[in-house]
């Protein structure tokens, strides 16, 4: 039902900074609790960011505190995840994802099942 698709990756130099976003198409998409996720080559898949529905609670790994930031606006149907002060260790593929179920309002049991495609991120030193 929902459908989402991540854009902004690219290569930066140490220290700059991203703006990632996450389009979703459907009808209930501004709905749902949406999430964000990051894969380092040759790592497993690891959590970044969260955000409810309505966009008033959210969530951070606690390593990445302090230089991430999502933010949601329903009406452009878009996730959006800030990077700054990037790291070379923060070069991954990042994917955003939704909820199973809208209106949860959850950041922390979130069941996640639409996927984006992702978007690489690589920043050199």
């Amino acid at each position: 039902q929902v459908q989402l698709v991540e854009s902004g990756g690219g290569l930066v130099q140490a220290g700059g900074s991203l703006r990632l976003s996450c389009a979703g198409s459907g009808r209930t998409f501004s709905d749902y609790d949406m999430g964000w996720f990051r894969q380092p080559p040759g790592k497993v898949r690891e959590f970044v960011a969260a955000i409810t529905w309505r966009g008033d609670r959210t969530a951070y790994a606690d390593a990445l505190k302090g230089r991430f930031t999502i933010s949601k606006d329903n009406a452009k149907n878009t996730v959006y995840l800030q990077i700054d002060s990037l790291k070379p260790e923060d070069t991954a593929v990042y994917y955003c994802a939704s909820d199973r179920f809208p209106r949860r309002g959850i950041i922390t049991a979130t069941e996640y099942a639409y996927w984006g495609q992702g978007t690489q991120v690589t920043v050199s030193s």
